[in-house]
C-alpha cells in the first residue's frame, strides 16, 4: 500500500514541478502518473548504473552530481513518455532539485502511511 501511496505522491510532484519549473511540462494525472512511473524504473536501473559509474565524481562533487544523473533520468523519461515534455537541460536540473526536496517530504508522507 505504501508503494501505491509514494507513486501516486510521486505524480503529483511532478504536476507540481510543471508549474514551478518553466519548460517542464506534465499534460494531466495520466502522463504525471506514467512518467514517475518510467522515472522510478530508469532511476532504478540506467541510473543505478550510471551512479555505480560516476562513484568517484559524486563524492568529489558531494553529492551534487547525483542531480546531474536525476536531470539526464529526467531528459530520458521525457521523451519516453507522450505528455510529458521536459525542454531542455536547466528545467530538468531545476525539475530534479525540486523533485528531490519533495522526495524527501514524499518519503516522510509514505513511511505514516
Amino acid at each position: 500500500m505504501g508503494l501505491i501511496v509514494q507513486w501516486l505522491l510521486y505524480a503529483a510532484a511532478l504536476l507540481l514541478v510543471s508549474r514551478l519549473v518553466p519548460g517542464f511540462h506534465v499534460s494531466g494525472p495520466g502522463p504525471a502518473l506514467l512518467a514517475s512511473l518510467v522515472i522510478g524504473l530508469l532511476n532504478a536501473t540506467v541510473g543505478f548504473l550510471l551512479k555505480l559509474v560516476t562513484f568517484p565524481l559524486t563524492i568529489l562533487t558531494l553529492g551534487i552530481f547525483l542531480l546531474v544523473i536525476n536531470s539526464l533520468m529526467i531528459l530520458l523519461a521525457s521523451g519516453l513518455v507522450r505528455g510529458f515534455t521536459v525542454r531542455g537541460f536547466l528545467p530538468a536540473f531545476l525539475g530534479a532539485v525540486v523533485l528531490a526536496l519533495l522526495g524527501m517530504v514524499i518519503k516522510a508522507v509514505a513511511r505514516r502511511a
